[in-house]
């Protein structure tokens, strides 16, 4: 908006007075410029990728701790159970065309109580047929069959994959430290750091 040249009386003279036109358009500012500071974004999805990884590194390691402990109650402490099979379901692969195998379940009795669990593998099982199992008393619902236990063994290879994860973030969190305390220590040895009291 352009405002007019207007004339005006001036009071005490009596005479007009011209007034200069403002050719310049009044605008509205609608808002500020947001900065954005590339490095401190750099640090926030570092940060967002580090934590990620330190998560996944902490679940597959917990995961590992479980497997393997189930897996040594199982040699040390199962018992033989006999599982009554109640169902088999088909598997079907990823085109839904071929069948990979089979997923049953069945009920079996230890201590006096009836559990009702799958059945590990993949092969079939008559609904009704008895099944051989294992299970640990105290803790009943953990359930193989002699042939799966038998190609289960506990090892330290699961902790490979959360063991470098863990040790990437580590590694990158204290890097920039260890940088930064190095970095004093060389100048006093290069001499480049005056010493002397002021």
């Amino acid at each position: 908006m352009i405002a007019p040249e207007s004339d005006h009386s001036d009071a005490s003279s009596g005479q007009p007075v011209r007034t200069e036109r403002d050719d310049r358009p009044v605008t509205a500012h609608r808002g500020g410029t947001v900065s954005v500071d590339p490095r401190r974004a750099k640090q926030v999805v570092v940060g967002i990728l580090l934590t990620a990884m330190a998560v996944i590194g902490v679940v597959l390691l917990i995961a590992g701790i479980q497997n393997n402990s189930q897996i040594n109650s199982l040699r040390h402490d199962g018992v033989p159970v006999t599982v009554t099979v109640d169902s088999c379901l088909g598997l079907m692969g990823g085109t839904g065309q071929n069948s990979v195998g089979y997923s049953c379940t069945g009920t079996y009795i230890l201590g006096g109580t009836q559990y009702r669990q799958a059945i590990p593998g993949i092969a079939f099982h008559a609904p009704g047929s008895a099944v051989q199992g294992i299970a640990v008393p105290d803790d009943p619902k953990l359930l193989t069959t002699p042939d799966e236990l038998a190609r289960q063994h506990a090892s330290w290879s699961a902790f490979i994959i959360p063991g470098l994860l863990l040790l990437f973030v580590a590694a990158t969190l204290l890097f920039p430290v260890v940088g930064r305390r190095a970095g004093p220590a060389a100048a006093v040895a290069d001499g480049n750091v005056n010493t002397e009291p002021r």
